[in-house]
């Protein structure tokens, strides 16, 4: 049996503060089993509340339409939303509060009652993480490696706990997000392998102790690097960091273009047992789907699109409206026969 130190607990007390008094509650079965499809399209659409809080309406051959119904009628069945250790906090993502907690447990009510898959992205940060950077949460910045990674064990894990007790626990979980240069820097940057791999490890540990149902993904921005992209993934690996999915971020000024990123999937396809899936993109909507969904076996395939009501080439005008772009996804979804 493991024996946290005083001192550790104090110090993981503080890492905690972040999510609130979350222990004394009972356990209760979420509403429904894990949702399965062996073909996603979804979509991150984790801007929906402060849309909807600016009074923005969303309209489809001019009906309006609650944007989880838009999306299933035009093909999707997957949402993703990310979340924050505490957006509150100094230098955090929002004042307000979105992409917390309660605002992540208020969207997945959503995503369930739409009968949706469901991704949670764990950014392990107040703020965004990406391949640019991967600021600790102020609550967690005097810990050690070790407290570091009880901290991160134990926000995933009582995280998933609120989840599910309401019922809504997540399908698919990222332990991290773009994570190919490292988490919680400096200490868990990529030179610090060995670290990194404890960081990755203590997260999938906090999904499993919830539940075994949930599909884990590491999630790379390495939508064309296929040298990179296996580095990380080798050396993960090696270490022992047990995960279900390989997920890609593809967008074309940074990872080339739509046939680097073919390449590179299909390889990764080939040389790992994981599914293969583009975990954010948002332009080249067709031909990213096109090489996504064709990626040969009988692994699971898929994509996210990233906030597509309202970054880069969105689903709608300013008025809200509908156009073009999301009729493409009514197409991919009859072409290759999306199940919802």
């Amino acid at each position: 049996m493991h024996i946290i130190s005083l001192s550790r607990l104090k110090y993981l007390a503080m890492g905690l503060l972040a999510i609130g008094a979350l222990s004394a509650y009972k356990q209760s079965s979420p509403n429904s089993g894990p949702v399965k499809f062996k073909q996603i399209l979804g979509a991150d659409i984790s801007f929906i509340p402060q849309l909807e809080s600016e009074g923005r309406k969303f309209y489809d051959n001019g009906v309006s339409k609650d944007p989880f119904q838009l999306l299933k009628d035009h093909g999707f069945n997957y949402v993703r939303l990310r979340i924050f250790n505490n957006p509150k906090a100094d230098s955090g993502y929002s004042a307000k509060g979105y992409c917390g907690l309660e605002d992540t447990k208020k969207m997945a009510l959503r995503i369930k009652a739409a009968g949706m898959g469901f991704l949670l992205d764990f950014h392990y940060s107040d703020t965004w993480a990406d391949p640019g950077k991967q600021y600790k949460p102020a609550a967690w910045k005097a810990l050690s490696n070790q407290q570091l990674q009880d901290s991160i064990k134990a926000f995933t894990e009582l995280t998933l706990k609120a989840l599910k007790k309401q019922g809504t626990l997540p399908d698919m979980v990222q332990v991290g997000n773009e994570i190919n240069h490292g988490i919680l820097w400096p200490d868990g940057r990529l030179k610090n392998l060995d670290t990194l791999a404890g960081f990755l490890k203590a997260g999938v540990s906090g999904v499993r102790a919830v539940s075994g149902n949930i599909r884990i993904m590491l999630h790379i921005a390495c939508g064309g690097q296929n040298a990179e992209s296996r580095f990380f993934l080798d050396n993960m690996i090696k270490r022992g960091v047990n995960f279900d999915i390989i997920g890609e971020s593809y967008y074309p000024e940074w990872h080339g273009t739509p046939d680097s990123l073919k390449k590179n999937l299909t390889d990764l396809n080939t040389r790992y047992k994981q599914d293969v899936m583009v975990a954010e993109y948002s332009q080249h909507k067709r031909e990213v789907n096109d090489i996504a969904l064709s990626l040969p076996g009988n692994k699971v395939k898929g994509t996210f699109i990233w906030e597509p009501f309202s970054w880069g080439e969105t689903f709608v005008d300013k008025q809200g409206n509908t156009n073009e772009h999301i009729k493409t996804y009514t197409n991919i979804s009859k072409d290759y026969h999306i199940s919802q």
